[in-house]
C-alpha cells in the first residue's frame, strides 16, 4: 500500500474498541475495520451499518486495516485490492475477549440472517 499524499498516518490512534457509529446508535457489528488515515473504527460491509465504507465515502480516506485480532491486512477502497502496510499505532485490534459479532449484549439472536451479503 502506498502512503502517498498522507493517506496513511501510522501515529493516529483508533477511535475505540468498537464501531463508533454503532456504539452511538445502539447497533451491532460483525467485523471491525480501522481507517489508516485517522483511526476511525467502523464496521465491515457484512455488518448492517457498513460504517467503514460510509467513512470512506464521507472523508475519501482510501485505506483501512482489519481491526480483528491477528489480522494485519489493508484494503484500498479505490482499487478494491488488499495488501500490506505500515504498523499502525496501538492497539491494532479490538480486545481479544470482545466477541465477533459484538457487542454481545446488542447482537440479535438471528444475526446471521441480518448480515449483508
Amino acid at each position: 500500500m502506498s502512503d502517498s499524499q498522507n493517506e496513511i498516518d501510522p501515529s493516529a490512534p483508533p477511535t475505540g474498541p468498537g464501531c463508533r457509529e454503532c456504539d452511538e446508535g445502539g447497533g451491532w457489528w460483525f467485523h471491525l475495520r480501522r481507517c489508516a488515515a485517522c483511526g476511525h473504527v467502523g464496521c465491515c460491509d457484512s455488518s448492517p451499518g457498513r460504517h467503514a465504507t460510509g467513512h470512506f465515502e464521507e472523508t475519501g480516506h482510501p485505506f483501512i486495516q482489519s481491526y480483528e485480532p491477528g489480522e494485519v491486512w489493508f484494503y484500498d477502497f479505490r482499487s478494491g485490492g488488499t495488501g500490506e502496510g505500515p504498523a499502525l499505532a496501538e492497539p491494532t485490534s479490538h480486545p481479544a475477549d470482545q466477541p465477533s459479532p459484538g457487542p454481545a449484549d446488542r447482537v440479535p439472536g438471528d444475526w446471521t440472517r441480518r448480515l449483508n451479503r
